[in-house]
């Protein structure tokens, strides 16, 4: 006998580790000194969120962007949202890991939504701003922008489920039985 179902009880694990890799993920887009952007090969130029660097063969001469107001206001929107997802992360392990704590799991949604507007505005800023005021022909936007973005979509999912999660109270707490979506014999 064939049975296919969705075990709601795997989500109190699942979405606290799905948070865990948006905190690594937020903190290699921040902690990364390769650059946010580059110019064509990475052979002249290239910025991190927290610097700039220019040269040729191995000499940088490297600048710190925080002289810019838009690139302090990116870092700290980006630090903000790390800390608000690690508040949100240290939450959902008290609301589901233990005890499912149902009434907790919006305000967690709600902290990670709140997660996800600072980090879109901080996303958006650096490319614009960069653009405006440091642009000198063709960059390309890096891996670690992209770990800033893939963390920031992985909240965005997550804090939809946390929001969506209080209907689903019994299947949670494994107080209702499972139910299959295919059962064969």
């Amino acid at each position: 006998m064939f049975r296919c179902g969705i075990d709601y009880t795997r989500c109190r694990w699942i979405l606290p580790m799905l948070l865990l890799f948006a905190i690594i993920f937020d903190i290699i887009a921040i902690a990364a000194q390769s650059g946010w952007v580059e110019d064509q090969d990475a052979k002249t130029h290239y910025a991190s969120m927290w610097k700039q660097c220019r040269g040729r063969n191995d000499q940088w001469d490297c600048k710190s962007l925080m002289e810019f107001s838009w690139a302090q206001a990116v870092a700290a929107l980006m630090i903000i949202g790390l800390i608000i997802l690690i508040f949100a992360f240290i939450i959902s392990l008290v609301a589901l890991c233990s005890t499912v704590n149902v009434s907790l799991l919006p305000f967690i949604g709600l902290l990670l939504i709140l997660a996800v507007i600072v980090q879109i505005i901080a996303l958006i800023i650096y490319p614009v701003k960069f653009n405006e005021q440091i642009y000198e022909g063709y960059y390309d936007y890096t891996w670690a922008y992209g770990f800033g973005w893939g963390a920031t979509i992985l909240t965005l999912g997550c804090a939809i489920l946390f929001c969506c999660l209080p209907r689903y109270e019994s299947e949670i707490t494994g107080l209702e039985k499972t139910k299959y979506i295919y059962q064969s014999g």
